[in-house]
C-alpha cells in the first residue's frame, strides 16, 4: 500500500511538472501553439506577419478584438498585422462583404467596434444585406456609396480570397492567430494550460505566446535573410 502511494505521488508530481512545463511564459508546440506542417508564404518583408482570423458574430472576437487591437498598436513596425473575416457557410458572405468595404471606405478602424457592439450588446443582426445596410445608414455613411463598394467586384474577390486564406490555415475555430505564415495560436488553445481560468487571463496568455511567437519568427526570418559566409 506504501509502495503505491509513493507512486501515485510521483505520478502526480510528474503530471503537475508536465502542466507548468506548458505555460504562456514557456510556449510549448502542440499545447499553446501549432506549426504547421505546410508554411504558408508571406509578403510582409522584414516585418512578421500577424493574421486575426474573426467573425463578427463570434462573441469570443468580440471580446477579443480592444484587447488585440490595443497589442497591434503597441508594436509599431515589428509586425504587419491582418484581420480576416472567415466563412464557415455560405450565409458568412455578406458581413465578410461588409469587413472589405469598411476597409476599403477607410471606415474599418472606426465602424468595426460598432459593429461587435451593434450585435453583441444592442442584439441586432448585422448579418444580411438588408440589416448591414439598416446599420450602416445609422453610422452616418453614404448609402449609395457605400453599396458601390459593397457590390463590387474588388470586395467579392477579397471576400473570396480570405475563405481560401482560412482554408490554408485549417482554420477551424476563431479568434486564431497565424504568425509568419508557420505558427497559429488561439485564446481557445492557449487555455488548454491554464485550467479553465476567465476569459481575460486567456486572452493575456495569448498576447504572451504571441510576442514569443513573433520573437521566435523575427529571428528565423533574420537568419533566413543573413548572406552566406564566405569560406
Amino acid at each position: 500500500m506504501r509502495f503505491i502511494r509513493h507512486m501515485l505521488a510521483a505520478v502526480s508530481v510528474g503530471l503537475i511538472a508536465l502542466t507548468a512545463s506548458a505555460t504562456p511564459a514557456n510556449p510549448q508546440d502542440g499545447v499553446d501553439y501549432k506549426t504547421l506542417a505546410k508554411p504558408q508564404a508571406t509578403s510582409s518583408g522584414a516585418k512578421v506577419e500577424v493574421i486575426e482570423f474573426m467573425w463578427y458574430d463570434c462573441p469570443h472576437c468580440a471580446a477579443f478584438d480592444p484587447i488585440i487591437t490595443g497589442w497591434v498598436k503597441k508594436q509599431g513596425d515589428k509586425i504587419d498585422f491582418k484581420q480576416v473575416p472567415i466563412s464557415f457557410r455560405d450565409t458568412f458572405f455578406p458581413q465578410q462583404k461588409l469587413f472589405y468595404s469598411l476597409e476599403a471606405l477607410g471606415k474599418k478602424e472606426e465602424v468595426n467596434p460598432k459593429v461587435f457592439q451593434a450585435i453583441h450588446a444592442d442584439r441586432q443582426r448585422v448579418n444580411t444585406d438588408k440589416t448591414i445596410l439598416a446599420f450602416i445608414e445609422k453610422q452616418g455613411i453614404d448609402k449609395q456609396k457605400f453599396l458601390d463598394v459593397y457590390n463590387s467586384f474588388g470586395v467579392q474577390t477579397k471576400a473570396r480570397r480570405a475563405t481560401q486564406l482560412q482554408d490554408l490555415y485549417q482554420v477551424d475555430s476563431v479568434p486564431m492567430l497565424a504568425i509568419g505564415g508557420k505558427y497559429i495560436t488561439s485564446p481557445g488553445l492557449v487555455a488548454g494550460s491554464l485550467a479553465n481560468q476567465p476569459e481575460s487571463m486567456q486572452q493575456a496568455a495569448t498576447l504572451q505566446v504571441l510576442d514569443y511567437l513573433i520573437a521566435r519568427t523575427a529571428g528565423e526570418q533574420s537568419k533566413g535573410a543573413a548572406p552566406a559566409q564566405k569560406k
